[in-house]
């Protein structure tokens, strides 16, 4: 069985600028494992939102972006394991953010399926919703990244976004802190989860504010990529840090009984 975790505690707003500053300190002792670790996915980014423009679907860039935020905490792992080795003195390659995934609990899996389903959701959403506003008319891609706005094209995003906002609340609800709670084999899933959702909920003007931060950096830089090398890991390393201020490590670590 799994010890049961304290409460979460309390944060402030004071609490995300330390994290920030966290995360800025934290890349610069890695810079090279944390952005070669966040070289793949703007690699993949890349080729994701090229092949968008070349199908006239340039709209559909920004419910893309949107949608790295629903699959990004799991993503986010290989930085908890940058993280955790470069506190213990250990090796920080980005060879150990890549092998996270092979030792990672198979709770962990559980948690990247919920995500996928739910961007599953969303990017199946937007489609239905571009079909309807936009469906037969050709965007290409500028280097502007997105396509002159005419009504259409801003209802699309702005009906869009409010879809994509509430999916992105769910997976921030239960995946904030319920992955590295469950990464660090401290909790089980369904425990986890419900430590996440206590620990938003409880600080929730905090936490929306932390959110939006994340939002708007993160789907900025998808669409600026070449900032997703810094902004990621920055990001992630601050996302670790404000889980360690709500479930501080020490005496409270579950452990599975022998």
């Amino acid at each position: 069985m799994l010890d049961r975790l304290p409460p979460p505690q309390r944060i402030g707003f004071e609490d995300i600028v330390e994290a920030l500053r966290f995360g800025r300190a934290h890349f610069l002792a890695m810079p090279r494992s944390s952005i070669v670790y966040a070289g793949v996915f703007m690699l993949l980014g890349l080729v994701l939102l090229l092949a968008i423009g070349a199908l006239g679907l340039s709209p559909l860039v920004l419910p893309f972006a949107g949608g790295f935020m629903l699959l990004g905490p799991v993503l986010l792992a290989g930085y908890f394991e940058l993280a955790l080795r470069y506190e213990q003195g250990l090796e920080t390659s980005s060879g150990e953010a890549f092998r996270t995934f092979a030792r990672a609990p198979p709770e962990l899996w559980m948690v990247a399926l919920i995500c996928a389903f739910l961007f599953l959701i969303w990017i199946t959403d937007a489609g239905v919703l571009y079909s309807f506003t936009l469906g037969g008319t050709h965007f290409g891609y500028d280097l502007a990244w997105l396509p002159e706005f005419g009504g259409d094209v801003l209802r699309f995003e702005l009906w869009g976004s409010l879809m994509g906002a509430s999916l992105a609340y769910m997976i921030f609800v239960i995946s904030a802190f319920s992955v590295p709670l469950v990464y660090e084999r401290r909790t089980g899933l369904v425990e986890g989860i419900a430590a996440s959702a206590r620990a938003v909920l409880g600080n929730f003007t905090v936490c929306l504010g932390w959110g939006l931060v994340l939002g708007v950096v993160v789907m900025g830089s998808i669409l600026l990529l070449p900032l997703l090398l810094v902004t990621l890991p920055v990001m992630a390393y601050a996302s670790f840090h404000l889980y360690r201020r709500v479930f501080p490590p020490g005496g409270h670590v579950a452990q599975a009984a022998n």
